[in-house]
């Protein structure tokens, strides 16, 4: 179906934070799958528990034990804030099973008229009925029907607009600690924090969708770690399978103990394969100074995008971002699907995010050699953009 404007690039090969075509072409991946391929492509040890694990049961559903999402959930549980586990095959389900916990709370606890979410203007959720209406984005919204009920929106980032849309039907807020698709946008640590008073304040849950956040991306293995808070429920994805499917909903008891048999479920989410990757995964963002190394080099790679900016300020605006997800906010006279490809023409692999802006998410594995390369590479990408430069070719 003509469901996605594909570049015309068809990759065979990929090692680390690189990536070859069919016929021959070396990119540097800075997109990563969508910041999915958590420690690169190619990733020795993921490839063996995949190849192994397959080789033994692919698929038994969830009418039996699976003993790698058991050694899954217990290893996630003892790294986070959550009491339980339930796995999934993507950020939008694990989305869904995340709003359906916190209704499920309140209807359990004779509160059922609780079911509305409080959600952020430049949200992204998913692409299902349900995540597209706590998205809130007109255009992804147009041609399908009514949005579903119990979704408001509020500024990202304004907390007396979200103290005034809390209501008698609030459940819960639905944030990202970073807005990905809406512009790679921090919330600041401090409003996080105070969301959490907020809800401490009127009984609300704290949902976080640290889908695109997680897994270390950050350069802490949650980005809500960095404001000192815990939340009741968070969605998980992207790179917690490494590039194979695998999303979560982590949940603390009092939340999880609701959802009782028969009330959700997945025939493909938390098999034998995908907890084998999630597993592999977890194995190498874990050892010891994997994420101060994440840390590190991201904020090599932030230093360098400044520098970027100042030395090309008719192309780059600013820099905007945390960790190894960070984007170059554009000049309104350069459009981010310009900058993509002007990015692919140099050899590079980035992300078109909103605001104008070009979403930068290379593996947690990306060494300083790579980021130095991408540097050179973006600023050669700023160079084919710059307007005055531009002029001067031509003539």
């Amino acid at each position: 179906m003509p469901t996605y404007n594909r570049a015309d690039l068809a990759f065979v090969r990929g090692q680390g934070a690189q990536l070859w075509t069919e016929d021959g072409r070396r990119f540097l991946d800075f997109g990563s799958g969508i910041a999915t391929t958590s420690i690169g492509h190619a990733h020795p040890h993921l490839v063996q528990a995949i190849q192994e694990q397959a080789a033994q049961v692919m698929h038994v559903s969830n009418l039996y034990r699976v003993p790698q999402a058991e050694k899954l959930a217990a290893r996630h549980v003892a790294a986070s804030f959550a009491d339980s586990v339930f796995f999934c095959n993507s950020g939008a389900e694990a989305n869904e099973g995340m709003v359906k916990a916190v209704r499920k709370y309140y209807a359990e606890n004779g509160q059922p008229e609780r079911y509305e979410m409080i959600c952020f203007e430049g949200a992204f959720h998913g692409r299902t009925l349900g995540m597209l209406s706590a998205t809130g984005n007109e255009k992804y919204l147009a041609g399908f029907g009514p949005p579903v009920q119990g979704f408001s929106h509020v500024p990202f980032g304004n907390m007396n607009a979200l103290r005034a849309a809390i209501g008698p039907g609030t459940a819960g807020i639905m944030i990202e600690p970073i807005q990905g698709e809406g512009g790679v946008r921090p919330a600041s640590l401090d409003f996080l924090r105070d969301l959490r008073k907020v809800c401490d304040e009127y009984g609300l849950l704290l949902a976080l969708d640290e889908v695109q956040t997680g897994m270390g991306r950050s350069g802490k293995l949650w980005a809500h770690q960095w404001a000192g808070i815990e939340p009741d429920v968070m969605s998980a994805a992207k790179g917690i399978g490494g590039g194979f499917p695998l999303g979560a909903v982590f949940a603390k008891e009092a939340v999880a103990k609701h959802l009782k048999a028969g009330t959700h479920g997945t025939t493909y989410g938390g098999g034998p394969l995908a907890c084998a990757a999630g597993n592999a995964v977890l194995d190498v963002i874990l050892a010891d100074g994997f994420l101060a190394e994440v840390d590190r080099i991201a904020r090599k790679l932030w230093d360098g995008l400044v520098a970027l900016a100042a030395k090309h300020p008719t192309v780059v605006s600013g820099v905007q971002g945390a960790g190894l997800l960070l984007g170059l906010k554009l000049q309104p006279e350069v459009t981010n699907g310009d900058a993509q490809a002007a990015a692919v023409a140099e050899g590079l692999l980035t992300v078109a995010a909103g605001m104008n802006v070009l979403r930068l998410a290379p593996a947690l594995i990306v060494r300083d050699a790579e980021v130095e390369e991408a540097l050179e590479l973006l600023d050669r990408t700023c160079r084919r953009l710059t307007p005055s430069l531009n002029k001067v070719a031509a003539k």
